[in-house]
């Protein structure tokens, strides 16, 4: 699968995803870095067919509204330290991948993996 991560998360993470053999890139791995606005993010992710991964409810709004990205996870767990996040995403990582064969948004809390329909 092919990811994009937001800012609001751990460049870490997208690391973890690549070692897990994912294709993924982080903002900071672009151009504006960081300070990358949200269009460009959801055009990367439409043009490259990558999933946004945030922590902004901006993309759910987007999502839901717009259909924009085309496929979203958004990560509701509120404060949780990055070690923590990064063990979060190793166990539910193969559900992810399952579950973005039937939905294209999903929504991991700590305790819960939520698909939309």
């Amino acid at each position: 699968m092919k990811f994009v991560v937001d800012a609001h998360l751990p460049k870490r993470l997208a690391g973890q995803l690549r070692q897990l053999g994912h294709d993924a890139i982080h903002t900071l791995d672009l151009p504006a870095q960081n300070r990358t606005d949200d269009e460009t993010i959801i055009q990367i992710a439409t043009d490259e067919d990558r999933i946004v991964i945030t922590k902004d409810a901006d993309f759910t709004n987007s999502f839901l509204l717009l259909g924009r990205p085309p496929r979203l996870l958004l990560v509701s767990t509120g404060n949780i330290n990055n070690n923590a996040l990064l063990q979060l995403f190793l166990d539910n990582m193969d559900a992810i991948v399952t579950g973005f064969a039937s939905y294209n948004y999903i929504e991991l809390s700590r305790r819960h993996l939520i698909f939309h329909p």
